[in-house]
């Protein structure tokens, strides 16, 4: 699928190739034009934006220029965006596609909202569940539920469609 010019994401990487965002196009277009940053992968269908005086490549990973000191993130905030990521949209009890977010322990029995207590799920489980434990139910977790690691997850977790020439640069298997 391909998305429209005014959707696509492009990677950004710091000078010594450590992931920094994902940017919109006409951001990236700009970083090249302006000499900021270098087209390390172009389009892989090979699409060219085109001025009256010059033609860039269409990006899908560029590099800056120079090195941009990242600052220390302290505790990982808990997202919808992220669950969801962290659980690759999939329903911690069935396994189905998971379309909405529930407490392991029920925060009416006292559960946390936290990363080891919230889980991605499927309507129908989430409904049937309601407010009981997973032992009343004779239920499992199909994964036990944990915070995020890996310093690229954030990154993942704001693009739906992330391209595969990002993939070495984020240290994830080929797909």
């Amino acid at each position: 699928m391909v998305l429209p010019w005014g959707r696509r994401k492009v990677l950004l990487l710091n000078a010594t190739f450590e992931p920094l965002t994902a940017l919109p196009l006409r951001r990236a277009v700009v970083l090249v034009v302006c000499g900021k940053a270098e087209v390390v992968h172009g389009d892989p269908a090979g699409a060219v934006v085109h001025s009256s005086t010059a033609q860039v490549v269409v990006p899908s990973v560029i590099r800056l220029a120079n090195y941009v000191r990242v600052p220390y993130r302290g505790r990982v905030p808990l997202t919808r965006a992220g669950l969801m990521h962290r659980d690759r949209y999939r329903c911690a009890y069935c396994g189905g596609r998971a379309e909405t977010i529930d407490h392991v322990v029920p925060r009416s029995r006292g559960g946390a909202h936290s990363w080891t207590n919230c889980v991605a799920c499927c309507a129908r489980c989430n409904h049937r569940k309601a407010d009981k434990l997973l032992s009343e139910l004779g239920w499992r977790l199909r994964v036990v539920p944990a915070a995020p690691r890996g310093p690229h997850w954030r990154l993942l977790a704001g693009v739906t469609e992330a391209d595969p020439l990002w993939l070495p640069y984020l240290g994830e298997p080929a797909a």
